[in-house]
């Protein structure tokens, strides 16, 4: 039974890495962006591990300051029984100030330890921090170039011959306002003739009349 669960287990992990590959190879920067998201969603679980350190912090600060304020308080009462020779009194004062006295080195050294790897998790979320921006920045760079490389791969269509339809349709266009060129000069030529034409025919009838005048 282990080894089927073991053969459908690996089956599962092959498929799901197939799966990926081809989606690397498909579109490289979107699978980036799923990795970066997965990192955002770690770092974003480190900072909430880290405020709950914060709080921490703060329980055992207010533990270790109240049971060593009682431990002082129990040493003066202490004090006051003794003097005034109330034994009992004294001793139940004693015994107490000896257990917050006790507590508050115990929570003295617990918010020590707290402290300490409340320094390493904010040393790691920054580490966290820091590279999850350097992975943007270089997510960016790559954009930028894939950008770039897919533009240099439409344009090479756009202006290469061999390609189909990009060139063809530019082809196309460039032809026809060669032939609209064409036809403005030549309508441009043909109504200057005939504006030139009959301002002859005008001027040799007008010639022709004064001759016969």
């Amino acid at each position: 039974m282990s080894n089927l669960l073991k053969r459908i287990k690996d089956t599962v992990l092959a498929d799901m890495h197939e799966a990926l590959d081809q989606k690397e190879r498909k579109n490289p920067i979107a699978l980036l962006n799923q990795y970066l998201r997965e990192c955002e969603q770690e770092t974003e679980k480190v900072r909430k591990l880290l405020e709950r350190q914060y709080s921490l912090k703060d329980e055992f600060t207010r533990e270790y300051q109240f049971a060593n304020d009682l431990a002082v308080k129990r040493k003066k009462q202490a004090d006051v029984a003794s003097k005034a020779g109330e034994t009992e009194l004294y001793e139940f004062a004693l015994q107490e100030q000896t257990q917050y006295e006790e507590r508050a080195a115990y929570l003295k050294e617990s918010l020590k330890k707290v402290t300490q790897q409340l320094g390493e998790l904010e040393q790691k979320y920054e580490e966290m921090k820091h590279k999850l921006k350097d992975m943007n920045i270089r997510r960016l760079e790559l954009m930028g170039q894939e950008n770039v490389a897919r533009a240099h791969h439409r344009m090479n269509q756009v202006l290469d011959k061999d390609t189909n339809q990009s060139f063809s349709r530019f082809q196309e266009i460039e032809t026809y306002l060669d032939r609209l060129e064409q036809q403005i000069k030549s309508n441009y030529y043909r109504d200057t003739i005939d504006g030139r034409i009959a301002q002859l025919e005008k001027k040799m009838k007008k010639e022709e009349f004064d001759s016969i005048s």
